[in-house]
């Protein structure tokens, strides 16, 4: 594959985990901890979602053929799941939601909801299933998918450890209009997954 896909992934992954707008999600969710128990929970956080994508990225498609899906209808309903995610982006939906699960009272959010549904939700382990399809599970492409996807998740990480410092950069406003210009993108990106899965059904123009 040529480095354009990549490029396509990081864009699709990025959007679809949004680390910016996790960031404000992770200050809420560590409120009153220290530097220190704030990392760890992020460490803790972010590996479980790299071990969630991974299992996802691997052995997702064999469990699509165990039960019957072919990857060309998987692309299909991954690319409406995706569309309607930019949808909850450009409305808020999304972050009214994340709003919602990071007021969960939980001891450790590392697992949930950090780890999972808000970094590992949905939308990423259908992208993890899909630029995997698009590779044809050859080794060395898939390697390269998943070594883009430990570098948005290392990005989330980031975002997590600089949470403060983004949420007074930004402020609301800048989160809301980064968050809308990230829906616009993926909104893009899956149509053209539903085109590619037409594609291979022979319902749409090469």
């Amino acid at each position: 594959m040529d480095l354009t896909f990549y490029i396509s992934a990081f864009v699709t992954l990025f959007v679809v985990i949004d680390p910016i707008g996790l960031a404000p999600l992770f200050v809420a969710l560590t409120q009153g901890s220290g530097t220190r128990e704030r990392r760890a929970i992020g460490l803790r956080a972010a590996a479980i979602a790299v071990g969630l994508l991974t299992l996802f990225g691997i052995f997702g498609e064999q469990v699509l053929g165990f039960v019957g899906i072919s990857m060309s209808a998987f692309r299909i309903s991954g690319g409406i799941l995706l569309f309607l995610t930019a949808l909850d982006m450009l409305f808020e939906r999304r972050s009214k939601r994340r709003e919602d699960q990071a007021h969960d009272d939980r001891p450790d959010p590392s697992v949930f909801p950090l780890g999972t549904p808000l970094i590992a939700g949905p939308g990423a382990m259908a992208t993890m299933i899909l630029l995997n399809g698009e590779v044809g599970r050859e080794p060395l492409a898939m390697l390269g998918v998943h070594l883009v996807m430990i570098g948005v998740i290392g990005l989330v990480l980031l975002m997590f450890l600089a949470a403060g410092l983004i949420e007074r950069a930004l402020g609301r406003t800048g989160i809301n209009v980064v968050t809308r210009l990230l829906g616009m993108l993926l909104a893009a990106l899956s149509v053209q997954f539903v085109l590619d899965g037409l594609r291979d059904f022979g319902l749409a123009p090469v």
